[in-house]
């Protein structure tokens, strides 16, 4: 489903048959929580909300890239401490490598799939990193034993695209914080393989959303409503 722009972006919910912030409540407990449409379909409905199912998947694919949109320019500045580390996920029925980064309070910094684990990705996900508003220059980064990590890193340092001061520490220990904050992730991903990352576009917004932010939608939304 492609995501709508929407013309006027004071008035995102213009022409739905629901107020914003039941919207914005179902959006927020699907990626928060390990529910299904179907489960929330069921919620609403105790609270006096006839919904179908469909009607909360739309609103999902809708809403979900915007809310991140608008989320990230609020976000504290992070630590100069990181955490780098990949696991793999099976997004309909193809696994796929989830890199993630964490700083040292455990707030999540930003994330990016990939069909494969090399050097190439490794780098388009450091950049990434380092282009956020958000994110402060680390002083050192901590990660596996994964030897991606090192060549890549040293490459954009040479190029400029890095800060020259970061330095990289391989002690596996070290990303303890980060392998346990990976069960959130993967806990879900169980529990509705086919529903939760049912496409690139609304585990992008997942990522930043859901896993860590220091602020809720709703906040967000409303500021700029």
């Amino acid at each position: 489903m492609a995501n709508k722009k929407h013309k006027d972006a004071s008035q995102p919910f213009k022409w739905k048959h629901a107020v914003g912030e039941i919207i914005l409540w179902l959006v927020t407990w699907y990626s928060r929580y390990a529910l299904s449409y179907r489960d929330l379909k069921e919620i609403a409905a105790e609270r006096g909300l006839k919904l179908d199912h469909s009607t909360i998947y739309r609103w999902v694919q809708e809403y979900a890239p915007e809310i991140n949109k608008r989320i990230k320019p609020f976000l504290k500045s992070t630590n100069d401490s990181w955490k780098l580390d990949e696991t793999y996920i099976k997004i309909k029925g193809v696994w796929h490598y989830l890199y993630r980064a964490i700083d040292k309070q455990g707030n999540t910094l930003d994330w990016m799939l990939s069909r494969n684990r090399n050097k190439q990705s490794v780098k388009r996900f450091f950049k990434k990193l380092f282009g956020n508003i958000h994110t402060t220059d680390p002083r050192v980064i901590n990660v596996d034993k994964s030897p991606t990590f090192p060549p890549a890193l040293s490459e954009l340092q040479k190029e400029n695209e890095a800060p020259q001061k970061t330095k990289l520490r391989a002690i596996k220990y070290l990303n303890n914080k980060m392998e346990n904050d990976h069960k959130f992730t993967k806990s879900k991903s169980r529990y509705r393989q086919s529903i939760f990352f049912n496409s690139k576009k609304y585990a992008r917004w997942n990522g930043s959303y859901a896993y860590g932010t220091k602020r809720s939608g709703s906040q967000c939304w409303e500021r700029h409503s």
